[in-house]
């Protein structure tokens, strides 16, 4: 080769060498011709992860995610919201609101200790509690009503003094006594899809059943510490507007796969009070998020009462 066109070639190596990290600078540099939208980065040789957009989720059209929903003013009955308000559905454990209303009226001695029975314990999910053990029925109401123990909440029934099947009799019963014409159970838990009312019909009945004092202090209750026969236990309320600007007067949660998350809650407000009730959302922060919606909706100060 001769020496002009080695140099010739040398030139055009040391061009390409000299033109190569603009290129790779260039191939680095992300594509922000799509706004908004996460790039590829490098996360090791040869290999990047893609982010996509994020996606804004707006609550829909009448402010609720449930599929059911009212608000209500408890001192005058007034529906001040309503969504599918009066359709029959699954409660899931808003059913031990009935529950519990039966068994205080049987006036127990709740200090006094019960044994866990195996029955008690079978098929209830998760629970704090295993056979054998003793805890006093002041204890198991917490459970109950707190946590939603399943488990607590037939102990308590069985403890009551009355049959199983009398016991449901005497739950139906009371849904006639307090107007819950659309409302039935069978059995104590919530745990069977049968136990059915409606939005409207929970609203009345965690009213009533937080009209009383002692359901109610244990419904304002965040964390609750106990002893058992065997172990000391501490239960935080499932509650999470406990922890918010509004003051509770009463609130259930409840879940079942057939009923959605539900929640049914009696809030003082610096303006009014209001018992809110949703049924089926489709988790469980959104229907604590759904409630407060419905509050602020319902207290704005252009706010006028109308269903959906």
């Amino acid at each position: 080769m001769s020496l002009s066109a080695l140099r010739l070639w040398g030139i055009l190596v040391l061009t390409a060498l000299m033109a190569q990290p603009a290129t790779m600078a260039a191939a680095a540099t992300p594509d922000t011709s799509n706004a908004g939208t996460h790039h590829t980065t490098a996360t090791g040789a040869g290999k990047s992860t893609i982010h996509r957009r994020h996606r804004h989720r707006f609550a829909p059209p009448g402010g609720v995610y449930a599929r059911n929903a009212v608000v209500l003013d408890p001192g005058t009955g007034q529906v001040l919201y309503a969504k599918n308000a009066d359709t029959v559905v699954p409660i899931a454990s808003l059913s031990k609101l009935m529950t519990i209303m039966v068994v205080l009226e049987q006036k127990p001695d709740l200090d006094r200790w019960v044994a866990v029975q195996r029955e008690d314990w079978l098929g209830v999910g998760r629970t704090h509690l295993r056979p054998g053990e003793r805890a006093s029925l002041r204890d198991l109401l917490h459970m109950s009503l707190m946590c939603s123990d399943n488990c607590a909440t037939r102990v308590l029934a069985r403890e009551s003094g009355i049959a199983p099947d009398d016991f449901i009799a005497r739950m139906n019963r009371k849904c006639v006594e307090l107007g819950l014409d659309h409302t039935r159970f069978v059995e104590v838990t919530g745990l069977d899809e049968r136990n059915v009312s409606t939005a409207g019909d929970c609203a009345h009945m965690l009213l009533a059943a937080a009209s009383q004092p002692a359901i109610q202090e244990i419904m304002q209750t965040r964390q609750y510490a106990f002893s058992t026969s065997r172990r000391s236990i501490n239960i935080p309320n499932t509650d999470r507007l406990l922890y918010g600007r509004y003051e509770v007067l009463g609130g259930k949660t409840g879940f079942i796969s057939e009923a959605g998350y539900c929640f049914a809650t009696w809030l003082r407000t610096d303006s009014r009070d209001l018992v809110a009730v949703v049924l089926g959302a489709p988790t469980a922060a959104t229907r604590f998020a759904d409630v407060i919606r419905l509050v602020q909706r319902t207290t704005a100060p252009s706010f006028a009462p109308t269903d959906h």
